[in-house]
């Protein structure tokens, strides 16, 4: 069974950075994509961005692209999320997800594991 858990998320103001950690146990994830998502007050999930475990491969929706990083270590089962330039729109619970799959896929329903969530909020 797939278990992920999500840390690293907290207030900062506007501009300000922040890391996202997923520590990823239960698999080998070699053949799979994890993702991250979030989720705005009153918003669907929405998708951030994706990485394929195998080769590092990584997607972004386009409102993070150029201030968001996706990374892997292999070592410690763990997926991270830079964020740098972070706006108020960014404020949402972000998701961790993992999808068994090498496609680097972006919709929620291909995504079958997901963590309980940490809280970003960046003030204006």
């Amino acid at each position: 069974q797939v278990q992920l858990v999500e840390s690293g998320g907290g207030l900062v103001r506007a501009g300000g950075s922040l890391r996202l950690s997923c520590a990823a146990s239960g698999r080998t994830f070699s053949s799979y994509t994890m993702g991250w998502f979030r989720q705005a007050p009153g918003k669907e999930h929405g998708f951030v961005a994706a990485i394929r475990w195998y080769d590092g491969s990584t997607y972004y929706a386009d409102s993070v692209k150029g201030r968001f990083t996706i990374s892997r270590d292999n070592a410690k089962n763990t997926i991270y999320l830079q964020m740098n330039s972070l706006k108020p729109d960014d404020t949402a619970i972000y998701y961790c997800a993992a999808a068994q799959t090498l496609a680097v896929v972006s919709t929620r329903a291909a995504f079958a594991s997901w963590g309980q969530g940490t809280q970003v909020t960046v003030s204006s």
